[in-house]
């Protein structure tokens, strides 16, 4: 939690929520118990002196400040600090009810391909694009990771271990040093997160959607690196390279004897390329160039059969983000899943094939942990639960470690499950 240290110099409110569907059935109360550990580390990286929530900031009000799009409008506005001198932009995004398994969602104009069958199918493509704007602009993109919750295909495939990222969203960086000239003018700057997908005219063309289904949770955080007091940051106008991405789409519907629609083919590609340079004079008069470079690209397979009851989807997601800081973060997210719906004597059964990947290397300047920070010594570390109650703990004490600048994570999961209700 080292990211967050300019939030513990003052008192703060701390709000749970887990918010999910409570009925008759699903009842009952958490048991929850949240502690801190706070140390002294010689060597500790630099954090940033201010963090600025793009959220609906409802803690006054004791409630949850994440916004669900599209029904929100993701959007804030603040004056920056004149003197900020780095800027990183963090984006949690991820799709629930109609749009938790978006990557397996029909184009608009074949949802009701199946209708007799299985009813409306999910609409705005398998592709989705989180968007930040700043003043109304693109400044960045996050092409989300597909989250997949313990009841999510199959439950039996999350018992007992979740899905990867289910229960640690991972948070997208997006650097906008690069704003910077624009954003330490003294006036008031907005920031919007939204969720596109993919609109399409039923003859294979294809355009981004301004909304999605119900819903995305997004929230953001604006992360602030100072300098001294007084000083103004300037410089010149951000150069913005950005066009809409590159969309190729197809599909095919076969029918039966009885002439009914038995399957439902359709591919999806993506390609995008982001480009926003400046550059940057500081309060020691030192001008640098910042830049915030982007390239991503996708395929989907997706293949309804049997009349809709079996689905089969393969998805690649790569991308790489670099900024002139030196920070890297390249990704790939391989995702294949291959499942049956079944009913009999009013039994359902599902059985499904999964396998999936999440493979990120990260380097330079997070503002996150990379879970490779090296430690000279730590002195007088002391244990906290939130009743006030404080232990002392054994001091620790490592060898010099040399200095790790990124890591590579590798995770993987595979496997099959089936479901029959009783």
């Amino acid at each position: 939690m080292n990211q967050y240290n300019t939030l513990w110099r003052t008192p703060q409110k701390i709000i749970f929520d887990l918010g999910n569907l409570i009925d008759s059935t699903y009842t009952g109360s958490f048991n929850t118990t949240l502690t801190a550990t706070f140390s002294t580390i010689p060597t500790l990286e630099l954090a940033a002196d201010q963090i600025l929530p793009i959220s609906a900031r409802r803690s006054g009000e004791n409630g949850a400040s994440a916004f669900s799009v599209p029904t929100d409008n993701a959007s804030v506005a603040y004056q920056i600090p004149q003197n900020a001198e780095r800027a990183v932009v963090s984006l949690s995004a991820c799709g629930q009810a109609t749009e938790e398994f978006w990557y397996t969602n029909v184009f608009n104009t074949e949802i009701n391909t199946f209708e007799e069958e299985i009813g409306t199918l999910y609409g705005y493509s398998p592709f989705r694009e989180v968007q930040l704007l700043i003043d109304g602009q693109l400044a960045g993109v996050s092409w989300p990771f597909p989250i997949i919750f313990t009841g999510g295909i199959v439950p039996g495939f999350w018992r007992p271990i979740a899905g990867i990222d289910a229960f640690d969203l991972r948070e997208h960086e997006i650097d906008v040093t690069p704003w910077l000239p624009v954003l330490c003018d003294g006036a008031s700057h907005t920031f919007e997160i939204r969720v596109a997908g993919i609109n399409d005219d039923g003859r294979d063309t294809a355009s981004l959607s301004d909304a999605v289904g119900n819903s995305w949770i997004v929230t953001g955080k604006i992360f602030l690196f100072l300098g001294p007091e007084g000083s103004t940051t300037s410089g010149t106008t951000p150069k913005i390279d950005v066009s809409p991405p590159k969309l190729q789409i197809s599909s095919e519907v076969t029918t039966n004897s009885t002439g009914a629609n038995e399957t439902l083919t359709y591919n999806t590609s993506a390609s995008r390329s982001i480009s926003i340079t400046s550059e940057v004079k500081t309060s020691n008069g030192s001008i640098f160039p910042a830049s915030w470079t982007q390239e991503l690209t996708y395929t989907n397979l997706n293949i309804l059969s049997a009349q809709g009851f079996t689905q089969y989807t393969k998805q690649t997601t790569t991308g790489a983000d670099r900024s002139s800081r030196g920070y890297e973060n390249t990704y790939s997210y391989p995702l294949i899943v291959n499942s049956t719906f079944t009913t009999s004597n009013n039994n359902i059964g599902i059985t499904a094939s999964l396998s999936r990947g999440l493979d990120f290397s990260l380097n330079g300047p997070s503002v996150f942990p990379s879970g490779v920070q090296s430690f000279n010594g730590t002195t007088s570390p002391a244990f906290f639960a939130l009743s006030g109650h404080q232990q002392q703990l054994t001091p620790y004490t490592s060898s010099p470690l040399p200095d790790l600048m990124g890591a590579r994570t590798i995770t993987s999961q595979s496997g099959n499950a089936a479901f029959l209700s009783a």
